[in-house]
């Protein structure tokens, strides 16, 4: 056929991949191994081109490294517990599970039409009932080992969900489902003790240099280090039972510049307080009605209160400096206390304006500069300032050694003490909904919280709830919570919160190297695949889920389900960047307006706020787009992230049924470096489906030129220059595709592959280049195998290669043909360049001048005569003066 038919070669090759288990993991301690892994996704029912695009990315690694040599794991599952199913079983009226499950269904179908050479083997979902089983003896173990605790935290409180939100699903201070202000609350959770492993975990960002630096920096910044000054402010004017107030700063160069100090509303003076003064109660209940997240309190108007009591500066019993309660002070952070000094903070300026407090500068710039009016002086660490209120000798110096300097002054003085402190809290893992991991502890009135007996597990969720009110249907199921105390045997009432979905992935690449283990490990399997060589996935998740993931593997360390080796779980990671399209608006007119709110606006706003539609419904007719079956004008918008919001996804299968999996692929490798934007445009998959095809031509042409290949040279008969010359890109393309690869370079791979294509599709002639052809197209489809791998088995196929190109092995370069034995020389004619000549590359000065003079430009522009001067440099460039 002169046409490929995507439509019959995928799925015939898909089931011969099927059939011969081709993607199953094997441990061969002959091979080397190599596990890559993509973030696993959610099960939302639809796949969409940022899927296409990560797991490509992750697929041509896995068949690249399998014809290599290496024994790959390729695993793929699901993270499928968390809110949305329980919002959709609400809508719906369906169970979350049956809900997840159908959408894993129908997800699995769209996976396997793009041909990912996945080890469905080992697949499963964190709602499985045997992961989330292995997930609570995990629990169980890190709870004997000291990792868990149980304390009382302010938390953000979802009133609508009521639920805990992480700060991550906290949004402009509302809830990232519910849309509901979200308020702070003091509740009794469990943390995983990660802040124990603070330094460690920052200790090991040095030893990820496969990482991107910008992954290890947000990192390193969220876990923040410091080393400042703890010290007290004495009550000059106070209460009962406090003496002092405790800070921690990391900016005790500007203790001389204090104005106030504050405490957060759930400090415990503050609580004090508002049992004494109704106003204070007020001030503090409407504090906690904001979001713990550092965001929502910079973004929050900045409020306070007057306490009426005053503490002593504690370099100077004279000084006496007001206490405020502030809404921007967490009790998470430090002491729960600060001390303000408005002239190098923001914050504080901003607060010291409104309630009218002094502005002390302690230093200004280095080379001069005015005091401070409404913009704080706030610059880098590393940045040299002249001191004007020094702790010890003034003069100019960075902030960095001003820093030590203070504290040096500051415990000569008996005031305070060097601390180093980190950033990073505990990780709160307790959630209030049904759709998670039960925590696997009962409450007994004898013996306390106590841990689920192990051959108890899993502690299933139960099947039959209702979602017909807001809140945890496991804390009004009739029976669940009803059990006996696994240590005294008495009634007692299970724990309802479930884990934090970032849990159920925090693990699941050890759980990928033996998914059927009766422990949440085999440490024989763990050993031989861990540590997983290439992570890929987006950078949204370079804090969070990495730090827990990191964390993850040295509890399971210590608990004995991952060797020692393992506790940087990601040898390298990738974050791939995003799939963009151009969005389209319409503006029907007035009525259209008046329905949608936007009725007396200019036509240039109201158009930028009507209606959004998909590509789909968009068509061009007279040069013009116009809504699919209107008259309605279609507003091309910015190229953005794809948005279900914004209407502009484009459906992944829509693209299969139209030109096939490898064209999506293709195209996703093609068009941008990997960890950059890539633009989806009808234009640029239409392109990529006319070279795949092009590809498909050359190999019908050569099946089709039967003379040339019967009566092909002896084996021993040398190639003539033009076989050469193809065969020269063919090794140079080997070399060069195979670097991309390793370099996460895909595009680059790809634009070789071009160039490889436009010289076999130029390459004609005698036998040998017939010859030099064929073996090019064998080459090149198994350079292809691994992103277009239905083309490349079709290929190979027609071509008569035997058994799958998938088994065949990457071809190697061929040294002697990467050997340039060429130049390319300009010549200049009388000071510009009018052609160029091929010359060998130690061809002597006489050979090179006997060519110029040939060349037909230089014939002409000599007209019959000598050169008046001709200049040979060797290699280089030949100047021809007429």
């Amino acid at each position: 056929m002169s046409r490929y038919n995507a439509r019959v070669a995928e799925p015939k090759w898909q089931k011969a991949w099927d059939d011969a288990r081709a993607f199953e993991a094997v441990a061969d301690p002959d091979r080397p191994k190599y596990y890559v892994l993509e973030m696993f996704p959610y099960p939302s029912g639809k796949l969409h081109m940022g899927h296409v695009r990560n797991y490509t990315m992750g697929d041509v690694v896995a068949r690249y490294k399998r014809a290599t040599g290496h024994s790959v794991l390729h695993p793929m599952g699901w993270d499928a517990f968390g809110l949305p199913a329980e919002n959709a079983a609400m809508e719906r009226g369906v169970h979350p599970g049956d809900w997840t499950y159908e959408n894993i269904d129908a997800m699995r179908a769209q996976f396997a039409r793009l041909g990912f050479s996945l080890d469905w083997s080992r697949e499963f979902a964190t709602c499985d009932p045997d992961y989330y089983g292995q997930q609570q003896a995990l629990f169980i173990d890190m709870l004997d080992a000291g990792l868990i605790t149980r304390k009382n935290a302010m938390v953000n409180w979802d009133p609508v969900d009521m639920t805990v939100l992480a700060n991550e699903q906290v949004e402009d201070g509302r809830g990232w489902r519910s849309g509901a202000v979200v308020e702070r609350k003091e509740l009794t959770q469990w943390f995983f003790k990660i802040s124990d492993m603070a330094d460690e975990l920052l200790a090991g960002l040095d030893g990820l240099e496969k990482w991107p630096e910008k992954v290890r920096l947000m990192q390193s910044n969220w876990i923040g280090k410091s080393r400042g000054l703890q010290l007290e402010f004495e009550f000059s004017s106070g209460l009962d039972g406090f003496e002092a107030l405790e800070v921690y700063t990391t900016r005790p160069d500007t203790l001389m510049g204090a104005s106030f100090a504050a405490i957060s509303p759930d400090h415990p003076l503050a609580k004090a307080l508002e049992q004494q003064r109704d106003d204070i109660k007020a001030f503090n209940e409407d504090c906690r009605r904001t979001g713990t997240s550092e965001e929502a309190l910079e973004k929050a108007e900045k409020r306070g209160m007057d306490t009426g009591l005053t503490v002593a500066h504690p370099l100077d019993p004279d000084w006496h400096l007001p206490v405020w309660i502030a809404n921007f002070v967490l009790m998470d952070y430090g002491t729960g206390a600060i001390f303000g000094c408005p002239a190098h903070d923001q914050r504080d300026l901003d607060f010291a304006r409104k309630y009218e407090l002094p502005v002390h500068d302690v230093f200004l710039p280095a080379e001069g500069g005015e005091p401070v009016e409404n913009t704080a002086f706030v610059p880098f660490k590393t940045d040299a300032v002249r001191y004007v209120r020094p702790l010890g000798a003034a003069g100019t110096m960075t902030g960095e050694d001003a820093i030590v300097q203070a504290i040096d002054f500051c415990e000569a003085q008996g005031v305070g003490h060097g601390v180093t402190k980190f950033r990073l809290r505990d990780w709160g893992l307790s959630r209030q909904r049904y759709w998670g991991c039960p925590i696997p502890v009962v409450h007994c009135d004898t013996c306390g919280v106590v841990p689920e007996a192990k051959e108890n597990l899993p502690v299933e969720l139960p099947k039959d709830v209702t979602f017909d009110r807001p809140g945890n249907p496991l804390d009004w199921h009739p029976t669940w919570r009803d059990t006996a105390c696994p240590k005294c045997g008495a009634a007692a009432k299970r724990e309802t919160d479930t884990m934090d979905t970032f849990v159920d992935s925090s693990w699941y690449y050890a759980r990928f190297t033996s998914p059927n283990a009766d422990t949440p490990t085999d440490v024989d399997a763990a050993k031989y695949w861990m540590n997983v060589d290439q992570y890929i996935g987006g950078v949204e998740h370079a804090i969070l889920h990495l730090l827990y993931s990191r964390f993850f593997a040295r509890a399971m360390e210590k608990t004995g389900h991952l060797p020692a080796s393992a506790n940087e779980p990601f040898d390298a990671l990738f974050t791939q960047g995003m799939v963009t399209h151009e969005t389209y608006q319409v503006d029907t007119g007035p009525a259209d307006r008046n329905q949608l709110g936007l009725e007396g606006l200019p036509d240039e706003i109201a158009v930028r706020r009507s209606r959004y539609i998909y590509p789909e419904d968009v068509e061009v007719r007279d040069g013009r787009r116009f809504e699919v079956g209107t008259d309605n004008p279609v507003i091309v918008g910015p190229v953005i992230k794809m948005s279900k919001s914004k209407k502009n996804t484009v459906n992944p299968l829509d693209i299969i049924d139209q030109y096939g999996a490898d064209t999506a692929r293709w195209f996703v490798m093609s068009d941008s470096p990997p960890e950059r934007d890539v633009e989806w445009t009808a234009a640029g998959a239409d392109a990529a489906w006319k070279h795949l095809q092009r590809v498909w031509r050359l190999v019908v042409e050569l099946e089709d030129t039967p003379p040339a290949l019967d009566t092909p040279p002896a084996l021993d008969t040398p190639d003539g220059p033009d076989a050469i010359a193809l065969r020269r890109v063919l090794h140079r393309t080997i070399a060069d595709l195979t670097a991309a690869i390793e370099g996460f370079a895909f595009n680059k791979g790809v634009a070789k592959l071009y160039e490889l294509t436009n010289a076999i599709a130029k390459a004609k002639g005698s036998a040998d280049v017939a010859r030099a052809k064929r073996d090019a197209l064998m080459t090149l489809a198994r350079l292809m195998q691994p992103m277009t791998p239905h083309l490349a088995e079709e290929m190979w196929a027609t071509l008569g290669g035997e058994g799958m190109v998938l088994h065949a092995p990457w071809p190697v370069a061929d040294e002697t043909y990467l050997v340039e034995d060429t130049v390319l020389m300009p010549i200049q004619i009388n000071g510009k360049k009018r052609s160029e000549i091929t010359v060998a590359k130690d061809a002597d000065k006489a050979t090179i001048e006997a060519l110029a003079l040939a060349d037909p430009a230089v014939v002409k522009a000599l007209n019959g005569g000598a050169p008046r001067k001709l200049i040979v440099v060797p290699g280089r460039i030949v100047n021809v003066v007429a």
